[in-house]
């Protein structure tokens, strides 16, 4: 089960993520984000320091968000990155051009 609550602080839109996140629940974790974003256009912090699982799909979602931030002049980071999760970014070097920090 995947949780995402926004928290909004120092000046960027922040999302605090746990559980896990993959095909089945990709689509709305996207909504979210991006609902939130149009609202209030600012770089935005996935701090993932409760999630547990992600698959190829979110990584998609990820790029996505990601290339829609740049577009428009915004940054994307994600912050406590479990290791492991942070080797699936570190497989498809997306640490290159994502910041993801441990």
């Amino acid at each position: 089960m995947q949780q995402v609550k926004l928290n909004s602080a120092d000046g960027k839109l922040c999302f605090s993520l746990s559980g896990e996140i993959d095909s089945a629940t990709s689509e709305d974790f996207y909504a979210e984000v991006k609902a939130a974003y149009v609202h209030d256009k600012k770089d935005v912090e996935f701090d993932c320091e409760a999630l547990t699982f992600i698959d190829s799909t979110m990584l998609g979602t990820f790029v996505k968000i990601f290339k829609e931030l740049k577009a428009e002049g915004f940054k994307m980071s994600l912050v406590n990155v479990r290791p492991r999760i942070r080797k699936l970014f570190e497989i498809c070097s997306l640490d290159t051009i994502m910041e993801i920090g441990r």
